[in-house]
């Protein structure tokens, strides 16, 4: 089962969190800097843990270098 969100990152924060907002939109916050893929890395990290699957099944199909990200999480 495949499943798509949308998210919203905020590099460079204090805390980091994850936010629903509606059913496949989220809001992640990573503590990493958004230099050489380091806060996408992370992001896929927090996703994984929260939706219990592995990181390689979370690839991010758009936004790569933007805030603004479409995921998606095989299960």
């Amino acid at each position: 089962m495949e499943k798509f969100i949308k998210v919203k990152v905020k590099p460079k924060a204090k805390r980091e969190y994850i936010k629903k907002i509606s059913e496949d939109e989220f809001e992640v916050a990573v503590n990493e800097p958004p230099e050489k893929g380091r806060a996408n890395k992370r992001l896929i990290e927090l996703i994984s843990k929260y939706f219990k699957v592995s990181k390689s099944n979370v690839t991010i199909l758009k936004g790569e270098k933007s805030r603004n990200k479409v995921l998606k999480i095989v299960f």
